[in-house]
């Protein structure tokens, strides 16, 4: 995959100034060869997620565009936190994700190998059980309620100021209409759910060609 602007070794540099600025504790070098340890991995889960994503150039990562700076940020993360029990790296990057991008992901929260953020600014993401080729929306939250952990399944779309919450199972190929909020509920497979006025969601079937836009299936 070709990086933009970057070579390996720069963009080692270029995440660890980052780090330097946002979590000033001195701990760079430590953090360097964390990254540096595992960035090939984090990159590959990256080039993966590129391929798959339709609006993006395949075999090309560009640090600049803020969508995927974001979604490897936690790759980066998570991968570190997976092969060496790092905790320390993995939560500068947390950090680091939040100040940049405005999103709340740490780095235990297993996600989908493919996922697409339109605008991360405000997307807050729990524990919980995320299916493949999820898309994610500005100020669109997945929260746990005490041990009720909502369930997403594929191919799922979470627009702008959506919120799934505690036990909710969200149906493969199914979409949250902007606004709408799913707590304790369930949205059945191939639907768009919107309020309908009262407690209860309504639901309409969902457009056939609708994932053509975020995703080469």
């Amino acid at each position: 995959m070709k990086l933009v602007d970057h070579t390996r070794e720069s963009l080692i540099g270029y995440i660890t100034a980052q780090c330097a600025a946002i979590v000033p504790d001195g701990r760079e070098s430590e953090f360097r060869k964390a990254v540096d340890a595992h960035i090939d991995e984090a990159l590959e889960r990256m080039h993966v997620c590129i391929n798959a994503c339709a609006p993006w150039r395949p075999d090309q990562f560009n640090v600049l565009q803020s969508s995927q700076h974001c979604i490897f940020l936690y790759y980066l993360s998570n991968t570190i936190y997976r092969r060496s029990g790092d905790t320390a790296a993995g939560t500068r990057l947390f950090l680091m994700n939040k100040a940049l991008n405005g999103i709340d992901l740490f780095y235990e929260i297993q996600m989908p190998e493919v996922f697409y953020i339109g605008h991360s600014v405000g997307i807050v993401l729990a524990k919980a059980t995320y299916g493949n080729y999820l898309v994610l929306y500005q100020n669109s939250t997945v929260g746990r309620h005490k041990t009720d952990i909502p369930v997403i399944g594929d191919r799922v779309v979470l627009y702008p100021n959506t919120a799934v919450i505690g036990r909710s199972v969200i149906g493969s190929d199914s979409v949250l209409s902007q606004g709408t909020s799913a707590v304790n509920k369930t949205v059945p497979e191939g639907v768009i759910a919107f309020r309908s006025g009262g407690a209860d969601l309504a639901f309409a079937p969902r457009p056939n060609d609708l994932l053509q836009e975020y995703f080469r299936l």
